[in-house]
């Protein structure tokens, strides 16, 4: 659209400022984001959400919806990272409808954001600055205290569940026997310190299924049918899917194996896992890190995560899970957006999740064995990958097309942060994370990086960390951290020189020079990386007159040996160069 289509559009779609809509002119919306309270961008979503769910109008001006744009990119700042953002900072925040909009006019490039913010939860108001806010006109005020206690008095309405609601033409001819004995035993190992397994044992199909909350008056739930119906059973719940795809991909990604499952899934998660090659892995390059042998998957973590999928699955997003297995990882990704909102919060979580998108389906997993609801899982997982040193799972969030991707690793990475975690036991968890993306390559915030250094974990310039030297000589690493490192800059001056002179009268092209001189540079993946340095060496070489460059051929100056030393020592004594 053009700038005046723009405009027009907006005028349409967001007539006017009210309790649903605010526009906001905003040239640096990064500082504006989390700063001031009451003059953010989180005190506007949070008053916004706490009404009944609006959107957010940035790049406009008051009054007027003249479009003036809001550059974000040059502050890292897209759609993604943004809702990331929101849901960090605004606590209760649903992630279920909150996305957002960009818009960039064709003739004058400006940039319009709508932020769509979605009602929050029965009982749940949204904070901001540890601040509940709201609209009272196109105002914004702290939260009163009858709006307050309008929130926190809203009737939780059973049938906002999709799992919970009861499907007519469903009988127990429906259920699958061998599903329900399984459920019966899975209900008596996890309440047998509060009911005796024979009373358990005693109960008709009907009041399992009822104390289990998979029958609701007599009728069966989709949650039953999910979790103890026939295959054939599910198509009652169409257009929902009920299904798992599991796929085998070889080191090239192409498909060598695949099968569908479907319900009950208390019975086929175990044929689905069975499908997993799971080796038996016996030590680790470079030498046996590892005294006993141990699978390259652990179990609970892999039967988690598939378990997590089932259990907070949108099955109204038509969508199935899908499972793939790769050369060296897992992954998982199931439809609907990730209910904490972020990784971050479902760790730092102390006690039991407060909401889930299909809680009858998953308090009857927990009755069955499949999950429990304190938030744990996500956390132990992580515990079992670092106790196993090994990556951390990565969580992939896109809100923007309602999914939730999972990636879990059974073969390290880079050896040296593995022998760090073998080695160094007090390393917390967040420790493990923060070290997890270094050797992922990943940016981290700057004072992460600065904490690591701080306990001289990692060491280096943005954006290539390396391992300290001190954790090397802990590690017994000096081989490859040397390797990593490179040598210092006189020796990389003294053996270009030396090449040089060997070469001289003809001298040598710099491919020959780099053949020489490449392995005593730093590893990187980035060859061209390693060439620049080269390259900077060599200008800094012709720039104090010790070589010089005749067409594609370098070659050593004549001088003599003292006045070529101390150049040398000149050049290789500044400031910082030891860091080059």
């Amino acid at each position: 659209m053009t700038e005046k289509d723009l405009q027009e559009y907006m005028r349409t779609v967001y007539p006017q400022e009210n309790e649903r809509c605010e526009w906001k002119e905003m040239k640096n919306l990064k500082n504006a984001f989390a700063s001031s309270e009451k003059d953010d961008v989180v005190s506007y979503v949070s008053a916004i959400a706490n009404m009944e769910g609006g959107h957010l109008v940035i790049g406009v001006r008051d009054k007027s919806l003249e479009i003036v744009g809001t550059d974000l990119s040059k502050f890292g700042l897209d759609a993604q990272s943004a809702v990331l953002k929101l849901l960090e900072q605004c606590t209760n925040l649903p992630s279920e409808g909150l996305n957002i909009e960009a818009f960039e006019t064709e003739d004058t490039h400006k940039v319009v954001w709508v932020i769509h913010i979605p009602k929050h939860l029965p009982r749940r108001p949204v904070y901001a600055h540890k601040k509940a806010w709201q609209r009272v006109g196109d105002s914004l005020v702290e939260m009163l205290p009858e709006r307050l206690s309008a929130i926190l008095d809203e009737t939780i309405c059973f049938s906002d569940d999709w799992s919970a609601v009861t499907v007519d033409d469903a009988s127990l001819s429906d259920l699958e026997e061998l599903a329900i004995a399984k459920a019966r035993k899975m209900y008596k190992k996890v309440h047998a310190s509060k009911i005796p397994p024979e009373e358990v044992d005693a109960w008709s199909v009907e009041e399992l299924l009822s104390n289990s909350g998979v029958m609701v008056n007599g009728k069966l739930t989709r949650a039953a049918l999910i979790l103890l119906g026939k295959p054939v059973s599910v198509y009652k719940l169409r257009p929902a899917v009920v299904e798992v795809t599991w796929t085998l991909r070889d080191a090239n990604e192409d498909v060598v194996d695949y099968e569908h499952f479907t319900a009950p899934f208390i019975l086929t998660v175990d044929e689905i896992l069975s499908k997993i090659r799971n080796l038996t892995m016996r030590e680790l390059p470079g030498g046996t890190l590892f005294p006993d042998t141990m699978k390259q998957y652990d179990d609970y973590t892999i039967r988690e995560a598939l378990h997590n999928c089932i259990a907070h699955q949108d099955y109204t997003l038509q969508q199935r899970i899908n499972f793939v297995e790769n050369p060296g990882h897992l992954y998982y990704a199931n439809g609907g957006n990730f209910i904490p909102g972020t990784v971050e919060k479902a760790l730092e979580t102390q006690g039991p999740q407060r909401h889930f998108r299909n809680e009858c389906l998953c308090r009857a997993m927990v009755h069955f064995n499949m999950i429990d609801t304190v938030s744990r899982g996500i956390k132990k997982m992580f515990n079992e990958q670092r106790r196993r040193c090994f990556p951390m799972p990565d969580y992939d969030i896109d809100n923007v097309n309602h999914e939730v991707g999972v990636t879990i690793y059974g073969q390290m990475i880079d050896e040296r942060y593995t022998k760090v975690l073998k080695t160094n036991s007090s390393l917390t968890l967040q420790d493990c994370i923060l070290l997890d993306s270094v050797q992922k390559h990943r940016p981290i915030a700057q004072e992460s990086i600065q904490y690591l250094k701080g306990k001289r974990l990692i060491e280096g310039r943005k954006p290539n960390y390396t391992i300290s030297l001190g954790v090397a000589k802990k590690t017994h690493q000096l081989p490859e951290y040397t390797k990593n490192k490179g040598l210092n800059k006189l020796k990389l001056v003294q053996m270009i020189v030396q090449y040089l002179q060997n070469a001289s009268p003809e001298g040598a092209k710099r491919d020959s020079i780099f053949e020489y001189v490449g392995d005593a540079l730093p590893n990187s993946k980035d060859e061209n990386q390693r060439q620049r340095m080269l390259g900077n060496l060599l200008r800094e070489l012709q720039n104090n007159e010790i070589v010089v460059c005749e067409g594609r051929i370098w070659k050593i100056q004549d001088m003599d040996s003292d006045e070529l030393r101390l150049k040398i020592e000149r050049i290789t004594t500044k400031k910082g160069a030891k860091d080059d």
